[in-house]
């Protein structure tokens, strides 16, 4: 049995608070999963303006003081909310944080490091040290390099050690070389030793990377993929050069908050072994969409930031051919105008086949998931995915493109063997893709096989249970403690 260890997980976005995307779902989850396995979890967030008032209203006030950056003299206010067991502390002020958009501000730089050095003081006052201090992404990159410069000549941080997990390696955080003094107040010996430098600018990410105890991603494909130049975002060297600090873990999904027994967000609710709310599912979403009320025609899902990255060009591409297929097209998400304009248009073009819902709607996001045949996800890299696992869960059938998580979460229907959990192709090509599709659709028409998937799908096990356990290993091995 692992002893037990005290662990701090600081992120910029936590579900339900506050999310943008994959990493709010992952560190809303996770900590729950090590807290079940007997270890003391927290998590640490900016308290923003933007949350939820159902949750601001349960904020309780816990203390308050000053911390310099640099030559600023801010306020720091930490509260919290425990929820399922789980202390959530918020880091607020209201300078930095009541804005009306989570990263694209001007001084953002200024925003995380304040985070950073916020989440760090804090830990004293709260009188809790943890083992491990947990980071996510490139708003907490400049927390490891502060703790080891500012902090660790000070008993209380000397053994804390630092975990640093990247979820999308594109989004880096770079600033120009003038905020290593203004914003981070570090010497110039680490410019000069590279560890906080790219292209010349200053890089959250990068500093993260070099200066953690530790480094994980969200699948064992991707952490291989950003070896290398092409999937390695131009930091491809330095992943290499910590290869032997770097874990790739794959991401899970809560299955207590998604169980389509108990959700009571879709409009009928089913299991495995009683699929009839399934199909009830499919025929409430099609009424609520305004698409033709008709079971024999397969309804394929996409929900997704609208970027480049998710392969939306591929299905732009062979959009008409698809589309003399019989079959439903249903998208939700924002993005890119210009994907933005590509949806409306084909469902204006194509009213009985295409449903573009072109706004953040989570509740619709679930009945998606639950109403659909079929979901697709062709992306051109992806760290881990979630939508592949909670499409499962629910009874969904993923097409996926073979990279990063979808590679390690989804094996392809092998009709000779009867083995697999979904649809898959190789290359980054529409035509490919397209063929897939149409091979889904043929499985589709065969009831016994296709009823199969489903409930195979619905009886894995992508929950957090393995994943977390693989974590605390790699705590144990930082702290020297014995794992499991």
């Amino acid at each position: 049995m692992t002893e037990k260890l005290k662990v701090l997980f600081v992120s910029s976005e936590v579900a339900p608070f506050a999310k943008t995307g994959g990493l709010a779902d992952v560190v809303g989850s996770l900590p729950q999963a090590i807290k079940e396995l007997g270890h003391d979890v927290r998590v640490v967030m900016p308290q923003y303006s933007k949350i939820d008032s159902k949750y601001l209203s349960q904020i309780e006030p816990v203390l308050y003081f000053r911390t310099r950056v640099v030559w600023r003299d801010d306020y720091v206010g930490v509260n919290k909310l425990e929820r399922d067991g789980i202390i959530n502390y918020f880091i607020d002020n209201k300078s930095y944080f009541d804005r009306t958009t989570l990263y694209e501000n001007d001084d953002k730089h200024v925003q995380f490091a304040y985070f950073c050095r916020a989440v760090l003081e804090m830990l004293p006052k709260v009188d809790f040290k943890p083992d491990i201090i947990h980071c996510n992404d490139w708003q907490t990159g400049p927390l490891s390099i502060m703790l080891k410069e500012d902090y660790q000549i000070y008993d209380f941080y000397k053994d804390i050690k630092t975990v640093y997990t990247i979820h999308n390696l594109r989004y880096q955080g770079v600033f120009g070389k003038e905020i290593l003094e203004d914003t981070l107040g570090l010497p110039y010996k680490y410019w000069n030793w590279g560890v906080v430098c790219h292209d010349d600018c200053v890089n959250y990410m990068k500093m993260g990377i070099e200066m953690s105890d530790m480094i994980t991603t969200v699948s064992k494909t991707y952490a291989e993929e950003i070896k290398t130049a092409e999937f390695g975002e131009g930091l491809d060297y330095v992943m290499r050069m910590n290869g032997d600090d770097l874990y790739g873990i794959v991401n899970g999904i809560s299955y207590k908050d998604n169980d389509p027994e108990t959700d009571e967000r879709i409009y009928a609710n089913y299991n495995s072994g009683d699929l009839t709310g399934k199909s009830e599912n499919k025929r409430g979403l099609q009424e609520e969409l305004g698409l033709p009320q008709a079971a024999e025609i397969p309804m394929i899902g996409l929900i997704s930031r609208l970027v480049d990255q998710k392969g939306l060009d591929l299905i732009a591409s062979v959009i008409d051919e698809l589309m003399e297929e019989e079959v439903q097209l249903v998208i939700l998400g924002t993005g890119n105008n210009q994907y933005e304009k590509l949806f409306r248009e084909i469902a204006r073009r194509y009213p009985q086949k295409v449903s573009a819902n072109i706004k953040y709607d989570a509740t619709l996001a679930q009945k998606i998931y639950a109403g659909s045949d079929i979901f697709l996800m062709p992306s051109k890299y992806e760290p881990c995915g979630l939508s592949q696992l909670f499409s499962l869960r629910y009874g969904t059938i993923p097409i996926v493109r073979e990279t990063g998580g979808l590679n390690d979460t989804i094996q392809s229907y092998n009709e000779v063997t009867g083995e697999g959990n979904g649809f898959s192709f190789t290359y980054y090509d529409a035509q490919d893709m397209l063929y897939t599709i149409k091979r889904t659709i043929s499985f589709y028409q065969q009831k016994e096989i296709w009823t199969k998937l489903v409930k195979r799908g619905m009886e894995s096990d992508f929950s957090w249970k393995s994943s977390a356990k693989e974590y605390l290993k790699l705590y144990s091995k930082l702290v020297d403690k014995k794992s499991n």
